[in-house]
């Protein structure tokens, strides 16, 4: 082993693998942004209604998951966990990105570099 296979070795063990994007995996709850199908704001899913284009995001199955917020309460989050369940769709809580205003993302395990991912309404225009 060479010297600086080595010195990656050690930096490895000590850092963890290195993370590509980090900012942007801590802006969008881990994932990347050309993976998202769709993302609302922390305020879209402390509404009490369902975002029709997140429902219909969350049925897409196989190949999609849905992260959502941890630091959103758990009733504000329960109406898109239940659709999930419904949908056979894993999720995962997202519980160390403290400092994004994403509440909820839908994303592919692969990129699909949609253009708009975002649903427009008044509170979307507030978190931005």
């Amino acid at each position: 082993m060479s010297d600086e296979q080595i010195d990656l070795y050690l930096k490895q063990g000590i850092y963890g693998t290195p993370e590509t994007k980090p900012e942007e995996r801590n802006k969008f709850l881990g994932t990347l942004r050309e993976r998202i199908e769709i993302a609302l704001t922390n305020g879209q899913v402390r509404q009490k209604k369902v975002y029709s284009e997140a429902a219909a995001a969350i049925r897409l199955g196989k190949g999609y998951q849905l992260l959502l917020n941890g630091t959103i309460a758990y009733s504000d989050l329960s109406k898109y966990i239940k659709l999930a369940n419904e949908a056979e769709q894993p999720f995962t809580i997202v519980s160390d990105q403290k400092d994004t205003k994403i509440g909820l993302i839908v994303a592919a395990e692969h990129a699909i570099d949609k253009e708009s991912i975002f649903v427009e309404d008044s509170i979307y225009k507030k978190s931005f």
